[in-house]
């Protein structure tokens, strides 16, 4: 397996990277835009610093990504660009402000992608994740004075009782890549453990 870095907020450099990329494999057919980073926090919490380098991962990271790789996937007969979203982009979270605001930014940029590029043969849809077990995930319990309990109160926010795993956001994107997918277009799958969707009877006390 051939592996490639580049810094997202770094157009010229994804774009090298994007073109080595196509030019050892011989072609590009699929581009999963998974560069994200997190941040807790209200509007007044984060700074303008923080909102602007969390929108240019997040939200330009893909621009970037898509442009370098649009010429590429122009020519494959089973083009898809896949976006991580999350579930922040549709349920209001607290202390998620600028996170959400990106991610509701990511919703709406694949629907928008989607139309536009429907007629180059590329699909574009998103993943919306719930809370998952990922290193960020756990890197932020580790920063609480109560990891045990902040871990409990995210897995009881979740319907089914826990996170999602990192396996289950991959199964999703593996599918809406393959040709298995291939009349899928501007759609997000949603990965929540039933956060979205779901609104079960409080249990008995």
């Amino acid at each position: 397996m051939h592996h490639l870095a580049a810094d997202v907020t770094d157009e010229d450099a994804l774009r090298a990277a994007v073109d080595e990329a196509a030019s050892t494999g011989g072609s590009l057919d699929v581009l999963v835009n998974n560069a994200g980073v997190g941040a807790v926090g209200t509007v007044e919490e984060n700074d303008l610093d923080e909102w602007r380098r969390v929108l240019e991962v997040n939200v330009l990271g893909i621009v970037s990504g898509t442009r370098a790789a649009l010429p590429y996937l122009r020519r494959s007969r089973a083009a898809a660009v896949i976006n991580t979203c999350s579930a922040a982009a549709t349920v209001g979270l607290p202390r998620r402000a600028l996170y959400s605001a990106s991610k509701g930014a990511v919703l709406a940029l694949t629907r928008a992608m989607a139309a536009d590029h429907l007629a180059d043969g590329v699909r574009v849809c998103c993943v919306n994740a719930g809370t998952a077990d990922t290193p960020w995930v756990q890197r932020l319990l580790a920063q609480s004075e109560r990891p045990a309990q902040e871990r409990a109160a995210l897995e009881a926010r979740q319907p089914s009782g826990r996170l999602v795993s990192a396996d289950e956001v991959f199964g999703a994107i593996a599918y809406l890549a393959s040709p298995s997918a291939g009349a899928t277009t501007g759609t997000a799958l949603t990965v929540d453990s039933g956060l979205t969707g779901l609104r079960l009877p409080a249990a008995p006390r």
